[in-house]
């Protein structure tokens, strides 16, 4: 094989990635700037612009030494990147590398697909092995340096031109269209992946932060709490029937005088950053995910109080919530006694009723994960007797399904919610003598359903459409939670307020009749309702 300057594979990488792994980033530039005479210039130079700036990343990070591995590690992440765009549309940012460090087999194996393998064989392994074939000539290191700096330069000036020749273009697609840029492979997740590693070894703060120090249990009533909250995994405000969906998707909960509250919105898109949010006693604008790593949340001012707290989980695992109390995972047959081809969320209410007989002291606090309606694998998220929706699309491989089959299989699976949070209530009504039983569902995100050519989830929060931030949310009460109690008519009246995932921690204090400066009244679901 000819040999070639380290110059010279830089440049033609770089062609290779612009020309072969972008196709979503151009898609959907030019559904900002059409393709026309007009903004024939800019979109030309918006390739030599990327491409310059890829080179400029290689040309810092390449070497003697360096050079095959980091090339070969860019293709190979470039071609999964390029997939996952073309393929739902989605973007690789910081919070996505996230989900992706967190996700486990189970879950990775259902974004498998043929066209994926084809993908990473033609975009990431033959070029690869290309690469690490390739004769590469290098200069002497005065010279190679040398070489690399005008090549760095070079770049730079065709950034520069670029910009001076169509800066209305530039000006309106930094600062108007700022999603754009999330989709420019490899630069985008190469900058992500930097964020993402940053933060990861920042150091951390020292010892566990404290909250809620002042915190005491003010006991009201007779009774013992016993409250479950349902974690619900991508499940969308609008495919509720509760909420007005035409579909009868919840027609146990309709049975329970559950009350759906409809305007609620999510932290974020990934569960990722949803979940410590949820829990955590800061507020959405002063959410910070490293921060929370390292400060107790809700769970810990409960536990601190003596309360018994349980964390099942038939997700991925609790993105660090539960680290400092009863975890158990309900993923594998060995724990979940209900499982088909994947381990079912009602297999978490199984042993529940011992653990609570188990407690006889001390209010007892239980988190339920679930695996929801977790893509794309949407058919896989209920057992074959809640298919009420058909034909359902049967693939991870949702492009090759139409809207129709897609929206039935998903909206199967929010039938099989339906199913299991109305177990949940059952369970919570055969102890509704012993103790004050409530139950409250929400879920961490929504999901985009091909809407605009969108899947999944995971978009930038200040881009993401309603479809991926709207989520449902689910009251229950007991009977001890009468008029007397809690003005339920002012509840159900209030459901369609502006909520959003901060209210959550509140309310929780609040069903544990927990006092402290941390609590709102204000922020209570329930207390800001009583008499």
């Amino acid at each position: 094989m000819k040999s070639i300057s380290s110059t010279k594979l830089i440049i033609a990488v770089s062609v290779f990635l612009i020309l072969f792994y972008n196709f979503s980033f151009f898609s959907n530039v030019t559904e900002i700037y059409p393709v026309s005479v007009k903004n024939s210039g800019f979109l030309l130079s918006l390739a030599f612009f990327s491409g310059s700036i890829t080179i400029i990343l290689f040309s810092l990070a390449c070497n003697r030494y360096t050079i095959k591995p980091a090339l070969i590690a860019v293709l190979a992440l470039s071609a999964a990147t390029g997939y996952f765009m073309d393929a739902y549309n989605v973007v690789i940012n910081e919070d996505m590398i996230d989900n992706i460090v967190r996700t486990d087999l189970g879950e990775a194996m259902d974004l498998l697909s043929f066209r994926y393998v084809l993908y990473m064989l033609l975009l990431g392994i033959i070029p690869s092995i290309i690469i690490y074939k390739i004769k590469i000539d290098f200069h002497r290191p005065a010279k190679e340096l040398f070489s690399r700096l005008k090549l760095i330069a070079a770049s730079l000036a065709i950034v520069a031109t670029a910009i001076f020749l169509f800066s209305n273009f530039y000006a309106s697609f930094f600062r108007e269209h700022k999603l754009l840029r999330y989709y420019m492979n490899p630069t985008a997740y190469i900058f992500s992946t930097g964020k993402y590693v940053s933060r990861a070894f920042a150091s951390p703060p020292g010892e566990l932060a404290h909250i809620a120090q002042d915190a005491v249990i003010q006991e009201d009533g007779d009774h013992r709490e016993l409250v479950i909250l349902v974690i619900g995994e991508t499940a969308r405000a609008d495919r509720f029937s509760l909420n007005g969906y035409e579909r009868e998707t919840n027609p146990l909960l309709k049975k329970k005088n559950a009350i759906s509250f409809t305007n609620v919105w999510s932290c974020g898109t990934s569960t990722a950053y949803s979940v410590p949010c949820i829990f955590s006693g800061d507020d959405h604008g002063n959410f910070d995910k490293t921060i929370a790593g390292h400060t107790e949340n809700v769970l810990d001012v409960l536990r601190n109080l003596g309360a018994n707290v349980l964390w099942l989980d038939n997700n991925s695992d609790s993105k660090g919530v539960a680290l400092r109390i009863p975890y158990e995972s309900y993923k594998t047959p060995e724990k979940n006694p209900v499982c088909d081809i994947e381990c079912r969320d009602v297999g978490m209410l199984a042993n529940l009723q011992t653990y609570i007989d188990s407690h006889p002291k001390g209010d007892i606090f239980i988190v339920l994960h679930q695996m929801g309606n977790h893509g794309p694998a949407y058919y896989k998220r209920y057992p074959e007797e809640f298919e009420a929706f058909k034909p359902t699309c049967k693939t991870n491989e949702l492009e090759d399904c139409t809207i129709d089959e897609i929206n039935n299989a998903y909206d199967n699976a929010i039938l099989y919610t339906d199913y299991f949070l109305a177990k949940t209530i059952d369970l919570l009504d055969h102890n509704k003598y012993a103790f004050e039983a409530s139950m409250i569902y929400v879920s961490d995100h929504g999901e985009s359903l091909g809407e605009n050519g969108i899947y999944l989830h995971g978009l930038p929060y200040i881009f993401a459409p309603e479809a991926q931030i709207h989520v449902p949310m689910i009251i229950w009460l007991g009977d001890s939670y009468t008029n007397d109690v809690i003005n339920l008519d002012g509840l159900k009246q209030r459901t369609g307020e502006h909520l959003t995932h901060d209210n959550i921690f509140h309310t929780i204090l609040g069903m544990l009749e927990v006092r402290t400066v941390a609590y709102n009244t204000t922020m209570d679901l329930i207390k800001h309702h009583a008499h």
